[in-house]
């Protein structure tokens, strides 16, 4: 458990994702196998179904410590996080456990039998180990337990990690990862192994990423030169994924490596006619009659496995090709875009699969005025890519850029704060906030990011000065700060109170030279949506 406990304390330490996954090589590389498993398990995602309530932790903590309610929720409002509320008040400062039982052994021979215990037994034997174990990693058996394991990792980089370890492509580690996977020194141990040749007809090529084009229009001309020289398409709004055909076999991957072939059968299926050794770059989009659907549409699809019939008829999709990567088993990569283009016109010819049509323009000029209408389209933007340019890995400057639509912007009231995460978790950084209707303010988004760290202090004191009410983390604050919002879309949302959702909101700017009373007004929200909301987009 200890070695665990500091791989965590240098993973929350830092936001690089070069130095995340320093850490995590350095830990697989030296940790036994049976615990690198479990370390596998939780940092990608996966937790326990629920073997302790979180009502249940508290209950045990108020008993054994004879602590007041309301003094309990007072430092949990301070804190902002469950797990170290609880050990900050549950272990005693200094302890330390001589054992340092291995991960899997806590996993396996405490945690995991929680589930056969009666709620007496249960609290029993959390308050035991609270009792024994240092502050740090009480604070990371509580996140083991409430399901709150979050540091800033993702399942791609615990993949990338591994491929350090072993020698392997992160996409061959991916892949060995995909379905019920069950921790195990046996199973980590072939998730390393060097024989991944077994594999590598499935393994999709490494993306290659667009860069942010600013600027503006009248200084493109100078910044890339003649517009011929690109090939222009719309910016879709889905989820970027490979198409590969080897070996008889359909795999669709992800963006973020993560196998999705069988949550998308009206692709999988029309994919086997494919010639053999083919790999197609593309974009999997909610699409019905010839135009996309809001990608709102597309998150009822994305966390479905098995969809069923009722789905697939609300909710179809398309996929859409922009590049081919590989025809007749022969990697096409160097060849420049006009040329792979050229092979991707004639291998689809009148097939099932949709290409993303080329948007023409005489100047770049009248490319941003085509732009201007991207949210009618149901489009992001453009995307411009060099007509000679190679397919790269990563994203590196100078070929492929995505000149996106100007993002939406309104004005908007604090009416609640939440203290962040992990460095930031002893100041307000995660705000909601609200627009008029009436003489009623109603919630219309949440944003923590856009504010430098001035700026959050600044804020985080006037926060603690003005507060209403508190709501365990939450607080209710005095309705008189407004900030400028930009977001990306905006969508319809029975599931708000508003009726609408904001895709991407962040804070553009603090609005001090406003008083509340000048934010906008829900029918100004409105006139957005009614003016952008139907063409695409989505919460």
């Amino acid at each position: 458990m200890r070695a665990f406990a500091e791989l965590f304390e240098r993973l929350d330490a830092t936001t690089s994702t070069k130095a995340k996954v320093a850490a995590m090589t350095a830990y697989f590389g030296s940790a036994p196998p049976a615990d690198a498993a479990w370390v596998v398990f939780l940092l990608s995602g996966q937790r326990f179904k629920r073997l302790i309530s979180t009502g249940d932790l508290r209950a045990a903590l108020l008993e054994s410590t004879d602590l007041p309610q309301w003094l309990f929720e007072e430092c949990y409002a301070s804190v902002g996080d469950l797990a170290e509320t609880l050990a900050l008040l549950g272990t005693a400062e200094g302890s330390s456990d001589p054992d340092d039982l291995p991960l899997s052994r806590w996993i396996e021979e405490r945690i995991l039998p929680l589930r056969d215990l009666d709620e007496q037994g249960k609290t029993a034997a959390v308050l035991s180990w609270w009792g024994a174990l240092p502050r740090r990693e009480a604070f990371l058996l509580n996140k083991v337990l409430t399901g709150g394991l979050r540091v800033g990792v993702s399942r791609t980089l615990v993949c990338r990690a591994l491929a350090e370890v072993a020698g392997l492509e992160p996409a061959d580690v991916a892949h060995r990862l995909m379905g019920d996977w069950t921790p195990s020194a046996t199973a980590f141990e072939a998730l390393i192994a060097p024989d991944a040749e077994a594999n590598v007809h499935s393994r999709p090529y490494p993306f290659y990423l667009a860069s942010p084009l600013e600027g503006d229009p009248g200084d493109l001309q100078g910044t890339l030169g003649d517009v011929g020289e690109w090939q222009v398409e719309w910016k879709w709004d889905g989820i970027r994924a490979q198409l590969i055909r080897r070996r008889g076999e359909t795999f669709l991957w992800s963006r973020g490596e993560e196998l999705i072939t069988d949550r998308f059968p009206e692709i999988r299926d029309p994919a086997a006619h494919l010639p053999d050794g083919t790999v197609l770059d593309g974009e999997v989009l909610a699409w019905r009659d010839g135009a996309p659907l809001p990608f709102s549409v597309l998150q009822k699809r994305i966390g479905r496995r098995a969809p069923g019939r009722k789905i697939l008829a609300d909710a179809p999709v398309a996929f859409l090709v922009y590049d081919l990567l590989e025809q007749g088993g022969v990697d096409l990569r160097t060849e420049p875009l006009w040329e792979r283009r050229r092979a991707l016109e004639a291998l689809l010819g009148d097939g099932p699969f949709l290409r993303s049509p080329e948007v023409t323009g005489v100047d770049w000029g009248e490319l941003a005025r085509l732009r201007g209408e991207s949210r009618s389209r149901g489009v992001e933007g453009l995307m411009v890519k060099r007509r000679d340019s190679p397919y790269r890995t990563g994203r590196k400057k100078g070929d492929w850029w995505k000149w996106k639509v100007e993002p939406m912007h309104l004005d908007g009231v604090m009416i609640y704060a939440q203290a962040g995460h992990g460095r930031r978790s002893n100041l307000f950084t995660d705000y909601t906030f609200a627009v008029w209707r009436g003489d009623e303010l109603v919630p219309v988004a949440k944003a923590y990011s856009g504010l430098d760290d001035g700026e959050i202090r600044e804020l985080d004191r006037w926060i603690r000065r003005h507060t209403r009410e508190r709501f365990g983390p939450v607080r209710s604050v005095e309705p008189e700060q407004v900030f400028e919002l930009a977001f990306e879309s905006i969508q319809r949302s029975p599931r708000h109170k508003s009726g609408i959702a904001l895709r991407f909101p962040r804070i553009a700017r603090w609005r001090k030279d406003k008083t509340p009373r000048q934010a906008d007004t829900l029918e100004q929200v409105t006139t957005l949506l009614e003016l952008y909301g139907a063409g695409g987009g989505g919460e």
